[in-house]
C-alpha cells in the first residue's frame, strides 16, 4: 500500500534573497504553483525572511544561514565559507527529510545553500535570473542546474548554457492593467512618472525636474508629473516643480506604480528587471536611464530590447543632463503617432504569462508525480 508520504503533493523548494528584483519573481512562481496544487517553501536568509510577508501564507518559510564576500570587514569575510557551509547541511538535512520535486533558485547569495544542497543531492533545479546579465551566484550554478530561466532576452551566458526566454512574472497589479488603452499625448493633460527602483535615484531628482522646467511654455503646462525620490531629495525635488509651476506629486514610495503606468503619456525610470518587465507588459513610451555603477551593466542590458524594438530611448548617465533630457521628452510629448507606437512596441515584448511559464519549466523538471 502507498505509504500517505507517497500521495502527498509535489514539493518545490524556491530559494531566493531580500531584494524585490528576487522576491518579485520568487513570489509570483510560488502563487502560480500553489494554484497548481503544489506544496511550496520558500528557502531564505534572515535578512530575506523580513521581505516574505508578501508571499501566501501556505507557502512554509525555512530561514538558512549564508553570507556574501561582498559585506563586511575581514573577519565577516573569514567566516562566510562556513556559514554557506553550515546553511547547506541544513538545507539538505531538510531535503532529504522531505524531498522536493524540484528546486528554484533565483540569484542572490541567499540562494546558495538550497541550490547547492539540490545539486549534492542530484534533485532537479532550476534558476530564474531577472536582468539580462547573470548575477554572480546564478553565474556560478548556470552549468550545474537543469534549466536556466531568462527574465530578459537576451541574456548573456556562459558558453555552453542555453537558457529559457520565460519573462520576468509580475504582480497581480500589472497583470491587470496588460496592453492598458494609451492615451497619445495631446494639448490636454498629460502624466509622466518618473521612478528610480525601489531606493530611488540621486540622478534622477537632480536632472529631471531641471529638463521639464526648460520645457517650452506650451507643453510645460500641459504636464502633471509623479516622481519616486528618496526622502533626503523629497523637499528639493518638489521645490524644483513648484518653482516651475508643474503640478507634482513627489513620495519616497509608490504603492499604486501599475495604475501610475497605465495613465502615464510617458516613464522616465532605472532599467530594473521588474521596471522594465511592468513597462512591456502595460506598454508605456520610456526614457530608460541605467544604473552606471552596476559591475556587469545590467541594466544597459534589461533596456536592450525596448530599445531595439523603438519603444525607449536609452539615455546613459554619461549623456543625462537636463537640456538632452528635455529634447527627448518634447520630442516624445509632441509627436503622438510616434509615442503611440512606442506604446505599441513596449507590448510586444510583455509576458503576462512568464509566471505560468516558469512553472511549467518546473513541472516539466520534476516530471510526473509520484503514483
Amino acid at each position: 500500500m502507498a505509504s500517505n508520504r507517497a500521495k502527498r503533493p509535489p514539493l518545490a523548494v524556491i530559494a531566493a534573497g531580500g531584494t524585490g528584483g528576487h522576491m518579485f519573481p520568487a513570489q509570483a512562481l510560488a502563487e502560480e504553483l500553489l494554484a497548481r496544487g503544489w506544496r511550496v517553501v520558500l528557502s531564505t536568509d534572515a535578512r530575506g525572511a523580513q521581505y516574505s510577508s508578501a508571499f501566501p501564507e501556505a507557502v512554509e518559510r525555512r530561514v538558512v544561514s549564508s553570507a556574501t564576500f561582498a559585506r563586511g570587514g575581514a573577519l565577516a569575510k573569514l567566516v562566510v565559507p562556513f556559514r554557506v557551509l553550515g546553511g547547506m547541511a541544513s538545507a539538505i538535512t531538510s531535503m532529504v527529510l522531505d524531498r522536493p520535486a524540484v528546486v528554484a533558485g533565483f540569484g542572490g547569495y541567499p540562494s546558495i545553500p538550497a541550490i547547492g544542497a539540490a545539486w549534492v543531492l542530484r534533485v532537479p533545479r532550476l534558476i530564474h535570473e531577472q536582468n539580462g546579465v547573470l548575477g554572480r551566484v546564478n553565474q556560478i550554478f548556470a552549468p550545474r542546474v537543469s534549466a536556466v530561466a531568462c527574465g530578459t532576452w537576451p541574456t548573456e551566458l556562459p558558453s555552453g548554457v542555453e537558457g529559457l526566454h520565460t519573462g520576468n512574472p509580475v504582480r497581480a497589479a500589472v497583470r491587470d492593467k496588460a496592453a492598458a488603452p494609451y492615451i497619445a499625448p495631446g494639448d490636454y493633460p498629460m502624466s509622466l512618472v518618473v521612478i528610480g527602483g525601489s531606493q530611488g535615484a540621486r540622478i534622477l531628482s537632480d536632472v529631471v525636474p531641471a529638463a521639464i522646467a526648460l520645457l517650452p511654455d506650451h507643453l510645460r503646462r500641459h504636464l502633471r508629473v509623479a516622481q519616486q525620490a528618496r526622502p533626503e531629495d523629497l523637499e528639493r525635488v518638489y521645490m524644483a516643480y513648484d518653482a516651475a509651476d508643474i503640478p507634482a506629486e513627489v513620495d519616497s514610495f509608490f504603492a499604486d506604480v501599475p495604475r501610475r503606468f497605465s495613465e502615464a503619456q510617458l516613464v522616465i525610470a532605472r532599467a530594473g528587471a521588474s521596471t522594465v518587465a511592468d513597462l512591456t507588459v502595460i506598454g508605456r513610451p520610456a526614457i530608460l536611464v541605467p544604473y552606471a555603477a552596476a559591475v556587469r551593466d545590467e541594466q544597459t542590458a534589461n533596456a536592450r530590447g525596448l530599445v531595439e524594438a523603438g519603444a525607449a530611448v536609452l539615455m546613459p548617465e554619461s549623456q543625462f543632463t537636463p537640456e538632452a533630457l528635455a529634447e527627448q521628452i518634447e520630442m516624445i510629448l509632441t509627436t503622438p503617432d510616434a509615442a503611440s507606437r512606442m506604446a505599441q512596441a513596449a507590448t510586444t515584448l510583455g509576458l503576462p504569462d512568464a509566471a505560468m511559464r516558469l512553472a511549467d519549466v518546473a513541472e516539466r523538471l520534476a516530471g510526473p508525480p509520484s503514483a
